[in-house]
């Protein structure tokens, strides 16, 4: 029940997004929000998920093996997509949709649904990580979509929330702590950050249009995100000796669907939007089912 009530919780921010949008049309900009969340709010996200909590090398393992099966995942999803698709937005998309996962507004609240709190220090190191994964690998590949290799490399360092990761990763190693004071309203903006993507999602996801849906694109990242990437997991995780929680938490955190930062990355690149957030959606639905048959079979 408390796995049904999370997802339940979650969804409704992207329903909510839907409804804005279907009610009020043009009025709502979506653009608008997410030139707002990738600027100024999703700094504020990571500064403060990265110095709420001291960065311990006991805990960096399962970062390290995320990282590693993410990698592995990339370099074949690069591959077949040059071979399967033409038109560089839709390799770009094939390429890391699949490979950016909902680490963050999805995996920490399931990660304690499933886990209990205790799972809460590896979900957020997890997602650290994969917030560099987004603002390095994402903006390369969607920013690809539109530029040239040159000036996707430029992209990455263009956005803040690059610039506040390293600053408060400097911030934590160095001992200083955020003042109560400022902490709340940070935390306000962070929670803040995670409604207002999910409200994005649900407004590209009111345009997607049934008969322009790209069925060949949608096949491919289902089969990465659903059958490679767990394969992989299961294959590299049996490398290492792991207690059963830190096991199921990271195979949990490479299992959640597409992020929404997806679709904010293809907005700001004019990388196919509407596309993304269909295959967001659609792996967001799958992934209701495959939860409950893979939570029995693969989790320990």
């Amino acid at each position: 029940m408390s796995l049904i009530l999370s997802l339940g919780g979650i969804y409704f921010f992207i329903l909510l997004g839907y409804g804005a949008k279907k009610f009020f049309q043009e009025k709502m900009d979506e653009k608008t929000l997410v030139l707002f969340s990738i600027y100024f709010l999703q700094p504020i996200l990571v500064f403060w998920g990265l110095t709420t909590k001291d960065i311990d090398s006991t805990v960096l393992t399962a970062p390290l093996i995320f990282m590693l099966v993410m990698v592995c995942a990339l370099v074949i999803s690069f591959i077949f997509s040059h071979i399967l698709f033409k038109e560089q937005k839709d390799r770009s998309i094939a390429t890391v949709a699949s490979i950016v996962g909902n680490t963050g507004n999805l995996g920490i609240p399931l990660g304690i649904a499933l886990f209990g709190t205790e799972s809460i220090i590896y979900t957020s190191i997890i997602n650290l990580v994969n917030v560099f994964l987004v603002y390095i690998v994402g903006v390369y590949f969607y920013g690809r979509g539109s530029y040239s290799v040159i000036e996707s490399l430029k992209n990455i360092f263009k956005l803040p929330v690059i610039w506040f990761a390293f600053l408060a990763i400097t911030f934590n190693y160095a001992g200083f702590k955020v003042p109560d004071e400022i902490l709340l309203p940070m935390e306000m903006g962070a929670y803040a950050t995670m409604v207002i993507q999910l409200a994005i999602f649900g407004m590209y996801l009111y345009g997607v249009v049934y008969k322009e849906i790209d069925w060949k694109l949608f096949n491919f990242v289902a089969v990465i995100k659903f059958l490679l990437i767990p394969l992989i997991s299961i294959l590299i995780l049996g490398l290492f000796e792991l207690d059963d929680l830190v096991y199921n938490v990271i195979l949990l955190e490479l299992l959640v669907p597409l992020a929404v930062m997806n679709v904010n990355l293809a907005s700001l690149y004019d990388c196919k939007p509407t596309q993304v957030a269909f295959l967001i959606f659609a792996t967001s639905v799958i992934f209701l089912f495959y939860l409950f048959g893979v939570v029995g079979f693969l989790f320990r």
